[in-house]
């Protein structure tokens, strides 16, 4: 349990963050509930928007520490997997996860390469979830 509650800690600063996402989505319409002990959110005009964004920043699903955000429930439901791996993530890194993955997608950029897809993290999440590569 103590173990457990430390992992919480550790990424609660990027957990805060998507409880407050978490909350604009509710408020544009969206949903929420809790699985395996992470809070999700998708769906309303605010998943409409995500899916809407110019790249490299649109996503049908995005983790924040303990919450996952995503454009709409099947979506939420497609990627359920990748996304607990960077639950995971943030659970082993905490507030350092989020400097270490813009600093994984840097050096693939620089190396001419896909930022997103050869980026560590989400390789090992598409590896563990066991699921196509898919934006």
């Amino acid at each position: 349990m103590l173990k457990r509650s430390l992992r919480y800690l550790w990424a609660i600063p990027y957990t805060a963050l998507g409880v407050l996402l978490g909350v604009l989505v509710l408020l544009a319409g969206g949903g929420w509930r809790v699985e395996r002990g992470v809070l999700e959110f998708c769906g309303g005009r605010l998943g409409r928007s995500f899916a809407r964004l110019p790249r490299p920043f649109a996503f049908s699903a995005m983790t924040l520490g303990h919450v996952i955000l995503a454009v709409d429930r099947p979506a939420l439901t497609l990627l359920r997997k990748h996304e607990h791996v960077h639950v995971a993530q943030y659970e082993r890194w905490g507030p350092l996860f989020l400097p270490a993955y813009l600093l994984s997608s840097l050096v693939q950029l620089l190396r001419g390469r896909d930022p997103y897809l050869e980026n560590h993290f989400e390789r090992q999440a598409f590896a563990l979830a066991k699921r196509p590569k898919a934006r």
